[in-house]
């Protein structure tokens, strides 16, 4: 018996419609999740014109975060929040820059001079090189406790940087080298001849590092495409005491944490222009004259150009907006 011809375009419509899902899926199997997190790209920040500031901001212009860490050591922001390290009771606290909220965050780092921190697909992790103990830990927050990446294969680890996906970039202090560590612990030395290395910066083509040890090599750079093969150190300024923090803006500019006399200073450059024959110490644009002892144990620059800093062994962590 015939099908009627409204049943025969149903059943035409229903195969049509069939072949076209068909032939649009063309999905293949996701592969299997890396075993550490990997960083993703954060949201591009909207950059700031690099200007001249008006004034120096002295001590009055700073006002007080209520951290309550009794003894904070290192800054790193991170999405409206900063992470510390309490050499005191061996803490890492999360202060939130809105609210002033403190909460203690983990356990087990005993003393830290540089964090870093970065967004992953499932939260954020924090880097965390222990001087004391000569190791590199992460903190990953869906595990809230100090993963051991390295194992007693650092010599001072002092400052930190990510370099590329896949390795940081690490200064060690007491052995005047970089090294770079990767996920698994794998530590690879790519800069010798340092001179007390402290802090690291980085932007897309270099990285800069800090000398304490040195006022004659106060801060020097080097390209980032010659680390895996002949990396040559180069001057950007020279004639500054006890650089400890690198710090770089969105605006551009490097900043650095120094002392003036026995005072704590921030200052800054842009790069670009001392690269070629390095600056000295009166092309410096001070950014920040405290009345705090130095050193400036910790140095943190929000996205909007806020800034951070405190003392060795002091409480108090002060801010400041760059361009109010």
């Amino acid at each position: 018996m015939p099908l009627p011809l409204r049943v025969i375009l149903t059943l035409i419509l229903i195969v049509l419609c069939a072949g076209i899902l068909t032939a649009g899926d063309t999905t293949t199997p996701t592969p299997a999740p890396s075993k550490t997190p990997a960083p993703i790209a954060t949201p591009e920040t909207e950059t700031i014109t690099p200007r001249p500031l008006d004034r120096a901001f002295t001590q009055e212009d700073l006002s007080v975060l209520v951290g309550n860490v009794q003894r904070p050591n290192a800054l790193s922001w991170l999405d409206g929040k900063l992470y510390t390290v309490c050499n005191g009771d061996w803490t890492i606290y999360q202060i939130d820059t809105t609210t002033e909220t403190t909460i203690t965050y983990v356990s087990g780092v005993r003393d830290a001079h540089q964090l870093y921190s970065e967004t992953v697909e499932n939260g954020f992790v924090v880097w965390i090189p222990d001087f004391e103990v000569n190791t590199l830990y992460q903190i990953d927050q869906r595990r809230r406790a100090p993963q051991r990446i390295t194992s007693d294969s650092l010599d001072g680890p002092w400052g930190i940087v990510r370099l590329d996906d896949e390795k940081m970039l690490v200064s060690n202090l007491r052995a005047d080298n970089l090294v770079t560590v990767d996920a698994e612990g794998n530590v690879q030395v790519v800069v010798t001849g340092l001179r007390s290395p402290a802090g690291l910066a980085a932007d897309d083509n270099a990285v800069y590092v800090a000398n304490v040890g040195s006022n004659r090599r106060a801060i020097e750079w080097l390209d980032k495409a010659t680390l895996g093969t002949a990396p040559e150190l180069k001057p950007l300024i020279s004639g500054l005491q006890n650089v400890s923090v690198l710090a770089m803006g969105s605006d551009g500019y490097l900043y650095f944490a120094y002392a003036l006399g026995t005072r704590g200073v921030v200052g800054r450059i842009l790069p670009e222009q001392c690269k070629e024959s390095g600056c000295t110490a009166d092309q410096v644009e001070i950014v920040v004259f405290t009345e705090l002892q130095a050193p400036l144990a910790g140095l943190a620059i929000s996205p909007d150009m806020e800034l951070f800093i405190h003392t060795i062994y002091r409480p108090e962590i002060y801010r400041v907006k760059i361009y109010p």
